[in-house]
């Protein structure tokens, strides 16, 4: 039995991706990221916005933003929607970056409630716009958002530690 199957029984069955398992699996990385926003709001500004060398997105603040619009860029464009490049000013408080990721959650939400497990797991047949790289499955592409999340969910933790205020425990296996 592999780790997926052990640990997630609902995310993954008969060579399937679920709804209800990647709906659970997306939900706990945002309640990670919800930590990680409520323990920015401990730094100051300067330190919120500082560049650490080392991190293709700089600042904490950077990558926040960085995960949350990857989100919606890949959700968009499993729908053919059109997505612009959000402004770094625009983000500048984590309060601002939760505000935008609580639309964004929703909007993936919406976008997988509305996917049968059969659509979930079928490969794209139309390439849609502003797609880069080979077509995938919708559930490809959302377990890909999860695992970039949890990538960059890793920095953050580093950096944060690098500013001398080491972020909460985020494992998944914790309350």
């Amino acid at each position: 039995m592999s780790f997926v199957d052990r640990c997630f029984p609902s995310l993954y069955v008969e060579g399937v991706f679920t709804r209800i398992g990647l709906r659970a699996l997306h939900t706990w990385t945002h309640e990670r990221l919800d930590q990680l926003l409520s323990h920015a709001l401990t730094l100051s500004q300067e330190q919120f916005v500082a560049e650490i060398p080392g991190f293709g997105a700089a600042s904490i603040q950077d990558q926040l933003s960085h995960v949350v619009q990857c989100e919606q860029a890949w959700v968009h464009a499993l729908q053919d929607i059109e997505w612009t490049h959000w402004a770094r000013e625009d983000y500048t408080t984590p309060d601002q970056l939760r505000t935008v990721k609580q639309r964004v959650t929703f909007e993936t939400i919406a976008y997988l409630d509305q996917l049968s497990d059969t659509q979930l797991n079928a490969q794209l047949v139309h390439r849609p716009s502003n797609w880069s790289g080979p077509l995938q499955t919708p559930a490809f592409i959302l377990h890909h958002v999860i695992t970039h999340s949890f990538h960059h969910k890793g920095q953050i933790v580093a950096m944060f530690r690098l500013l001398g205020h080491p972020a909460p425990d985020t494992d998944l296996q914790r309350d």
